[in-house]
């Protein structure tokens, strides 16, 4: 709800201020202390008289306090108050034949005021401010006086012991001789102010009469001096050069407190964490050529909408630009910078966009998000909001519109965000959003509001790129929430999005579109004051962070993980996969076996919304094979990413710690695997949970629709896992292949098969040899199913087939081997002796009821001759065998009637 500054001032007025009389018109703010104190100033008309009076507003207690009247009407722009509340400083704006600034001192006593002027009357913006003392309560208070493009000074105000205790100024001292920007920091009471000095010379006797801008900050303390803890030099657009005043117009906004004129809009947004953002909004008409212009003449103009944003904790610098904007709108709005959360830096452009950018210090900044300009509380009036100081985490920013002194909470919800997401065309930013939601929020219901609706489009070709942010996200926020702290520092080297952070991309959202570019710094951690050569060697405060931040990832850090190396390497390992041939017992996540605690796998199961269980995949979670693929892609996963810890940590970490990241994060690989897949399941309104049957009967139970979608979804789930190289879940492979032969068409299964996006294994082609009469089109189909199989799986299932055909191709086989010499004495030599029983009949033996060993069979003695006929003369052509499993090609049975 947006709350009226103007009216909520007038009333307390009115209850509380019952010494004055009179109507109190014309509030305005005036500035604002670091305890979130609000000066504020009024007209106070009484008697056919009007006065000017100052007062502090405590937003948190609602209560206004008069601070000073002034004896008649003037034009006071900016005021400040010291944490004592007896010392008052304001400036007067003048207008006569030219604008003129005026600062002035108030003592505040119980008796009145006394003031005295600060300095000379200046044409140039004049500011004042006191310094805020934690604990001091000394009879000293310290001012800083800014007057553009002159100097700043720090003034001394020292209490004398008399009956009245009045304030005598002491030593100034010369801050700056000369500026061309400042802004005061009252949160972390530091100065920021541009200046220009003379470029360092490369070679002896050049460039040493070029200057060049650069931004300082002065950090002051409650006993200590101040010092300088940060020179940067910029490189901005539009920057003004020494000397040049490209604008002699003032807007004298006192939220937040800056010195400047209309032709640099810069400001600085940090955080207490050592996140330090400088914001530069420009406008620029790009380069046309005069046939152009001629015929644009009659047109409206049009600039871009532009501003850069260096992050100095990441060493880099984002451009965001959007085109076509007009001139007259373009130059009356104001975009608002302000932190949001943790992790995002919030750019509020009124009527354009809203942009959140991800600036956190938890990774690289890459997932931008670009809104509509229409936010939730805001209203379609507001041109100039600026952010309040408040306490920090407790509801929305709250900031106030100078114009109309609306105080409006701007905050990006959950709910817009999601609204974005739906109506979003850009996949970057749909990507963004989902980021957002998984490693900042951990919201794990809105993702799988976001994520249900894709059974709607099942075809979507995005829907694979939002399932591998769901697979990379989700897993990270799980190992980024379960590690110890000591471990910590290896999360810098896993990965956390799909999204990279891209030279240039475009962000879009409706019909805007922002062009966003980064650049790197270079070396931002040399432009920083170390913590030991603070005046306090290594006291904690936001520079100290902000360097160690820089010492640890300013440099050439090594690269994150990347799931596509395990990918590459899987293609060529799987080709030699075989399942039939490995052990349970060689692969690191066994059954049974635990590498996480039991503490990372309840955050997993929180982070889901659920706990972990084994029936709530929509199959059952069992391989028919002696050792699965999923624990093969475990283990090469295992491997890989212990190796790349390894040498990231470069000895930093102990392997302990590296083996239990690279555990936990694998295990989270495959919880969010599974996560996801039964996420999938429910938006396909195939829940287990509430299904009689699962695995292959399930899939007999469903509709010809709910089949199709369902196989489309996990389609792009298969897809988007073995892309990643993540596991799939136990059963699934199995699962998948069936419903894909229920689900399409048998061309069109044939080619999944060829294709490998399927795989027949042998519980899957048992029910589909069950489901496939044994007629002439049956057995065909069958035969070809076979073909795609290897050579001992196709063998296995061929014995279990009950069909003449069977029976003739095994018998074709056995031939072949006994005239190859595979079989014969070599078998019966190595076969063991066994007692003598009664034979079963032949008509239930099938191909065993002709065995080698037994020399009494007429297959045998068939062979027999045909052996002893090769040792005579050519074997005649028609007698030629093959095996079916070496020529697949050529394979016999193409021919076979049925």
């Amino acid at each position: 709800m947006v709350e009226n500054l103007k009216g909520k001032l007038g009333a307390l007025f009115q209850n509380e201020s019952n010494n004055f009389k009179g109507d109190a018109t014309d509030w305005r703010l005036l500035g604002q202390e670091r305890d979130g104190l609000l000066l504020v100033g009024w007209t106070l008309s009484a008697d056919h008289t009007a006065r000017t009076c100052i007062g502090a507003f405590d937003y948190a207690s609602n209560c206004l306090q008069v601070l000073h009247v002034l004896d008649s009407l003037v034009h006071v722009v900016q005021a400040s108050v010291s944490h004592s509340r007896q010392l008052l400083g304001y400036v007067v704006k003048e207008v006569k034949e030219e604008e003129a600034y005026r600062a002035c001192l108030a003592q505040l006593g119980p008796h009145g005021a006394t003031e005295q002027p600060l300095g000379a009357r200046s044409t140039h913006q004049t500011l004042v401010q006191f310094l805020y003392r934690r604990k001091d309560r000394s009879a000293a208070e310290k001012l800083v006086h800014l007057v553009h493009q002159e100097h700043i000074v720090l003034q001394q105000l020292t209490r004398v012991e008399t009956e009245d205790g009045n304030w005598e100024p002491g030593d100034a001292e010369s801050l700056v001789q000369a500026f061309t920007w400042a802004q005061w920091d009252p949160e972390h009471q530091c100065l920021y102010y541009i200046h220009y000095r003379r470029a360092a010379a490369s070679v002896e006797g050049e460039g040493g009469e070029e200057v060049a801008p650069t931004l300082t900050c002065l950090q002051f303390h409650d006993h200590l001096p101040h010092e300088t803890v940060l020179n940067i030099p910029l490189n901005l657009p539009q920057l003004p050069r020494a000397g040049e005043a490209l604008c002699a117009l003032y807007e004298d906004d006192p939220i937040p407190l800056r010195a400047h004129n209309c032709s640099l809009d810069l400001q600085v947004v940090c955080d207490s964490t050592g996140v330090v953002c400088i914001c530069h909004h420009y406008l620029y008409q790009p380069f046309r050529s005069p046939q152009e212009a001629a015929r644009e003449a009659d047109a409206t103009s049009t600039v871009h909408f532009a501003y850069s944003v260096t992050l100095l904790h990441h060493g880099c610098v984002i451009h965001c630009v959007m085109p076509g904007i007009p001139w007259a709108r373009a130059r009356a709005m104001k975009p608002t910078f302000a932190l949001h959360g943790d992790h995002h830096l919030v750019v509020y452009a009124p009527g354009l966009f809203t942009h959140l950018l991800d600036v956190g210090l938890s990774h690289e900044p890459c997932c931008h998000v670009l809104l509509s300009p229409v936010l939730a509380g805001v209203p379609a009036s507001a041109c100039r909001l600026v952010p309040l100081l408040g306490p920090a985490g407790e509801g929305p920013l709250l900031t106030v519109d100078l114009g109309s002194l609306d105080l409006v909470p701007l905050a990006v919800g959950g709910g817009h965000l999601a609204d974005a997401f739906r109506h979003a065309s850009s996949l970057d930013n749909r990507l963004a959003i989902l980021h957002y939601f998984l490693v900042h929020r951990h919201d794990a219901d809105m993702v799988a509001e976001l994520l249900m609706p894709l059974a709607e489009r099942p075809l979507d070709l995005s829907a694979a790129r939002l399932l591998q942010e769901a697979l990379v996200g989700g897993a990270y926020a799980s190992v980024l929430r379960s590690l110890p702290s000591d471990a910590a520092a290896l999360v810098a080297l896993l990965p956390f999005s799909t999204v990279v952070a891209a030279p240039e991309l475009q962000v879009k959202a409706d019909k805007q579109s922002v062009s966003v570019t980064q650049q790197t710094l270079w070396n931002t951690a040399m432009m920083l004051l170390s913590p030991g050569q603070r005046l306090v060697p290594y006291r904690a405060d936001m520079w100290t962070q902000l360097w160690e931040h820089l010492a640890r990832h300013g440099g050439k850090e090594h690269a994150r993980f990347q799931p596509s190396q395990v990918a590459d390497k899987l293609m060529v390992s799987l080709v030699c996969y075989q399942p039939e041939a490995l052990s349970r017992s060689s692969t690191p996540l066994s059954p049974g076996t635990s590498l996480v605690g039991s503490g990372a796998l309840a955050d997993l199961a929180s982070l889901a919304g659920r706990k972990a269980s084994a029936d709530a995949l929509p199959f059952p979670e069992v391989e028919s094979c002696t050792a699965s693929k999923q624990e093969h892609v475990i283990s090469v996963n295992l491997r890989e990413l212990s190796m790349h810890l390894l040498k990231g940590a470069a000895g930093r970490q102990t392997p302990m710690h590296v083996h239990v990241v690279a555990t936990r994060y694998v295990s989270a690989q495959l919880e969010t695997s599974r996560l996801l897949c039964q996420l999938l399941c429910r938006s396909a309104a195939v829940d287990a949970r509430l299904q009689q049957e699962r695995g292959f009967p399930l899939v007999d139970q469903l509709d010809e629709g709910r089949r199709l979608v369902l196989f489309h979804l996990l389609e792009r789930y298969h897809y988007a896992v073995g892309s990643l190289a993540f596991p799939l879940p136990q059963g699934f492979t199995s699962f998948f292949t069936y419903l894909g032969y229920r689900a399409l068409p048998r061309p069109a299964f044939l080619q999944y098969l060829q294709r490998s996006v399927l795989e027949l294994h042998v519980d899957a082609l048992k029910a589909i040899f069950a489901d496939v009469e044994d007629s002439r089109e049956g057995v065909r189909w069958k035969l070809r199913l076979l073909l795609q199989l290897p050579r001992s799986r196709a063998k296995r299932l061929l014995n279990q087939w009950a069909h003449p055909v069977s029976l003739m191709l095994r018998a074709r086989e056995h031939a072949l081997a006994v005239l190859s010499g595979l079989e014969g004495t070599q078998a019966a030599r190595a076969r063991p002796a066994a007692p003598r029983s009664r034979p079963a009949p032949l008509y239930s033996r099938g191909l065993a009821a002709f065995p080698s060993a037994d020399r009494l069979s007429p297959l045998d003695t068939f062979l027999d001759l045909l052996t002893a006929k090769d040792r005579v003369q050519e074997p005649d052509a028609e007698l030629a065998f093959s095996s079916p499993f070496h020529n697949r090609t050529q394979a016999p049975w193409h021919h076979v009637p049925a």
